[in-house]
């Protein structure tokens, strides 16, 4: 038998095992694998011509354009040059890909387990350059939403990759402890010609290094030789881990449990400062000063139901303390600029507020009439991404005005 996984803990294996005798006829829903050998998965990157977006994930802008991840597909080129009517020019198609980062017209996205770096200086001649293998050791396909296990009896990681599941309904006696995965205990910019990210993205550019934060590791990258980036440190960080903020010689981690707050004083070897504690949660982080904001999202995966957004003291970066919360909707990601932090609250749409009295925040506008998902305020415009729409934001005289919304459908 081949790879056994087995993350069940005590409790619920008792659990398990009493649900079992009350009920032999208990039935649930298991994710199968559906696998691509390692060889084929490394050879499918394409530049492929536009095409609609399936779900739209985490944004990305560099000087005209505008880049849009379909999650595990790829990236979505947008030419923004005239932002009143954006135009989508090309799909990057990456295998199981969620995050990028460019630096010096240098495009560095994640594909399952590798880091791959393509030349972007020719959009008419995208060309992959390099990559990285196995940067990633820990990364896994996050199994389909309602999947109580993942059965990995016939999943060979030295030879196959994931790229999907299958979903197979079966009696709760045909699940061997062995090979499987049960759901309920594992789910618990700056410098040169740089781009910029939302606040969900993993990856972060500082000078010659690239930052990635996976679900447990901070890995530190150095770019400074695109042709060969050289990983110079990997160290895990913590469980959960979500999103990364750079600021101010910082990085700034979200995780499902607190914010990790890092030193990159020595860009080589990150070290941590301090761990803030706070309710289980999905967790971006954004900093403006001496104050971290960051948005607290319940249900599904992310744990309890609390919805916030906590304002974090890191005045003194050993001791960082929350010192006032707001209730949300459903929060996802958020920006700041000057006096202003968005914050995109779900359903409850693009909520606005003035930060100039932090900790008191006043809200002073709300578009509430789209579903948001990640934030990118730039110097001239605001990029908002959600519900497979990219809207454009103009700030004038102190008020924010629609420029464009553009379907990525």
């Amino acid at each position: 038998m081949k790879n056994l996984y087995l993350f069940t803990a005590i409790l619920s294996l008792l659990i398990f095992a009493s649900c079992e005798e009350e009920n032999d006829d208990n039935l649930q829903q298991v994710a199968v694998p559906v696998t691509q050998s390692i060889a084929d998965f490394r050879a499918s990157v394409a530049v492929q011509e536009p095409r609609n977006i399936g779900e739209s994930g985490k944004i990305y802008a560099w000087e005209d354009y505008i880049f849009i991840n379909e999650k595990n597909k790829g990236v979505h080129i947008i030419d923004n040059s005239d932002p009143y009517n954006p135009q989508n020019i090309q799909f990057l198609k990456i295998p199981r890909n969620m995050d990028i980062a460019i630096k010096d017209h240098r495009l560095y996205a994640d594909s399952g387990m590798d880091l791959v770096v393509f030349d972007i200086s020719d959009f008419n001649n995208i060309t992959e350059t390099t990559r990285i293998e196995d940067v990633f050791p820990n990364y896994h396909w996050a199994s389909p939403e309602g999947a109580r296990y993942v059965d990995f009896e016939n999943f060979d990681s030295s030879t196959e990759v994931i790229i999907g599941y299958v979903i197979e309904t079966r009696k709760i006696e045909q699940v061997s402890r062995e090979g499987w995965l049960d759901m309920a205990t594992a789910n618990s910019a700056e410098g040169g010609s740089t781009g910029v990210g939302g606040s969900m993205a993993r990856f972060s550019i500082s000078k010659d290094y690239l930052y990635i934060a996976d679900q447990q590791n901070l890995s530190a990258i150095d770019i400074s030789n695109p042709a060969s980036p050289n990983l110079l440190s990997q160290e895990y960080a913590g469980w959960d881990i979500e999103t990364i903020f750079n600021y101010d010689d910082h990085l700034y981690l979200g995780s499902s449990t607190g914010m990790y707050i890092y030193s990159i004083e020595d860009p080589t070897a990150p070290q941590q400062v301090s761990f803030l504690r706070h309710v289980q949660g999905c967790d971006p982080v954004v900093v403006k000063d001496n104050y971290a904001y960051v948005t607290i999202r319940g249900g599904n995966a992310c744990g309890q139901d609390f919805n916030q957004l906590d304002v974090v003291d890191i005045s003194n970066k050993q001791n960082p303390f929350i010192q006032a919360s707001y209730e949300m909707s459903n929060p996802y990601g958020l920006g700041v600029k000057d006096d202003w932090l968005f914050v995109c609250d779900g359903d409850a749409g693009l909520k606005v507020f003035d930060i100039q009295d932090t900790p008191d925040l006043r809200l002073i506008d709300q578009f509430s009439n789209i579903n948001t998902y990640d934030v990118i305020p730039l110097e001239d415009k605001l990029l908002m991404v959600g519900d497979n729409t990219l809207t454009q934001y103009s700030y004038k005289g102190g008020e924010i005005n629609l420029i464009s919304s553009f379907s990525l459908n």
